[in-house]
């Protein structure tokens, strides 16, 4: 059996790191992989009484998402909405959530967009961005969610086919403060 050389293997893997970030330097530098996890917007705001805590209601004309937090008080994010033809309301669940998930474009969305892949692999060039909040609707998933982006000019407009948009750090605050069965409304 010959011996392997520990230096030379770590200098074999220490260029191929080096490669790798590389790479992904090139890639950043080229606009693909997002700089920021997007700004802030969260703020404290008087909402209409009568919503438990914990209750998120978006209101799709005015692009906003509040986490209630107390009777008359939430937490106010800038989101981006369904465009025309793509909003929605009703009251569904929070039925799940993921850290950097993976996206699959359901058949309706892959028929209008040819091209689309079957699956997006999590991590930072996802549409999905840093977490998702999936919306089920009588234990049956909706399709919808609430997420980040990487495409930051589209939250606080009407950009989506009826997913709700934040900013990375928006949704992973919101991720870290709402539960799995939380209520959802949508108005």
């Amino acid at each position: 059996m010959k011996a392997i050389d520990s230096g030379r293997v770590r200098s074999c893997v220490g260029l191929v790191v080096l490669a790798i970030l590389a790479v992904a330097g090139d890639a950043a530098a080229g606009g693909l992989v997002p700089r920021s996890l997007g700004p802030t917007t969260s703020t404290v705001v008087t909402v209409e009484r009568g919503y438990a805590a914990g209750t998120i209601v978006i209101v799709s004309a005015n692009r906003t998402l509040d986490l209630v937090i107390s009777d008359g008080r939430a937490i106010r994010y800038k989101i981006g909405v369904g465009r025309d033809g793509f909003r929605w309301s009703g009251t569904v669940k929070v039925g799940r959530k993921a850290e950097w998930p993976d996206w699959r474009p359901p058949a309706e969305m892959k028929a209008r967009a040819a091209g689309l892949p079957d699956l997006v692999p999590a991590g930072p060039l996802n549409p999905l961005g840093a977490r998702g909040i999936y919306l089920f609707k009588g234990g049956t998933d909706t399709l919808y969610r609430i997420h980040g982006t990487n495409e930051q000019s589209t939250v606080g407009d009407f950009a989506s086919s009826g997913c709700f948009r934040m900013s990375n750090a928006d949704v992973i605050d919101l991720y870290e403060r709402v539960k799995v069965g939380s209520t959802v409304i949508v108005k």
